[in-house]
């Protein structure tokens, strides 16, 4: 059965998951979508000129709503016209006009797929694609904390000399600056990072803020980031093209809080199977909360 990709946004986000779905052979179609056409174009024809040093044969089609009817999953890449934002909230107005511009063109295309989002500020976005397209809960889930996740087990990994793909645990929350490290899930070995630790004086807001504003710091350098969330998201359509069941700290649905928010959440081939929420410290109950508020108060000032 034909692994059929879209990817909507063909900027830099954009551009290297699909470019991350070809080298790895995760799909076997990708439709590219973009308002530029012209650059959509160029990038499908670029991919198309790496079909014969890859491993595998992708099929890369450009400019064809038609073309999402059967695809399984479309990736949300919009970007700002301004990328350099230090708050991912402050590109609301923008990206909230163009997913309501896409949304109705993909699904009269007869998309009934999972849409995957990217697109800032990711939590708000998401939910707002998800009332626009009326699809369930379930079906519309976005990238998350997964980023910010990967950050966490960098820096961590970096503190105590260990190699972080060793590191398990979840940043949580909102993609943005009311998200935190939920350090009672962070382990090494089985171990608590905070045992770990032992008697070193270790500035654990410090190396939460490393996490959080570890995106600012590549933006300020070179204007942008894309090989994570990139990197990212290609995991996460392997988990859906493959029906998975694997846990990822994604944007979903908490249906308690009524907004999208960064938790764990297990991953199939129809999107969100469930979610998984660890079991917090009173702290980080209190951060969970007041994320989630930050979150509810920018969809309302925006509607």
């Amino acid at each position: 059965m034909t692994r059929k990709v879209g990817i909507v946004g063909a900027g830099h986000v954009g551009a290297d998951v699909a470019f991350s779905l070809v080298t790895q052979g995760v799909c076997d179609v990708i439709v590219l979508l973009d308002e530029n056409e012209p650059k959509a174009t160029s990038q499908a024809l670029e991919l198309r000129d790496m079909a014969s040093l890859t491993a595998s044969r992708v099929q890369v089609i450009a400019n064809d709503y038609s073309e999402l009817q059967d695809a399984d999953v479309l990736v949300i890449a919009v970007g700002p016209k301004t990328l350099l934002r230090e708050d991912r909230l402050e590109e609301l107005a923008e990206t909230r006009a163009a997913v309501r511009d896409v949304i109705p063109r993909v699904i009269a295309s007869g998309f009934g797929g999972v849409i995957l989002n990217i697109t800032n500020p990711c939590d708000v976005i998401t939910q707002i694609i998800q009332q626009t397209s009326g699809f369930p809960d379930t079906q519309v889930f976005g990238t998350g904390t997964s980023l910010d996740t990967a950050r966490m087990k960098r820096v961590v990994g970096e503190f105590f000399g260990i190699d972080p793909k060793s590191v398990t645990g979840y940043v949580m929350g909102e993609h943005g600056e009311s998200q935190f490290v939920a350090w009672s899930t962070v382990m090494l070995g089985g171990r608590p990072v905070a045992e770990l630790a032992g008697d070193r004086d270790v500035d654990w807001a410090k190396m939460n803020d490393a996490v959080r504003g570890g995106g600012w710091e590549i933006l300020k350098g070179k204007g942008w980031t894309s090989f994570g969330i990139a990197t990212a998201t290609v995991r996460l359509v392997d988990a859906i093209l493959s029906d998975a069941h694997s846990v990822w700290p994604v944007s979903a649905w908490d249906e308690e809080l009524g907004v999208y928010i960064g938790q764990p959440a297990v991953i199939g081939k129809k999107g969100i199977v469930q979610t998984l929420q660890p079991e917090l410290t009173a702290y980080e109950g209190v951060a969970y909360h007041a994320s989630a508020r930050v979150i509810a108060a920018a969809l309302k000032s925006e509607k």
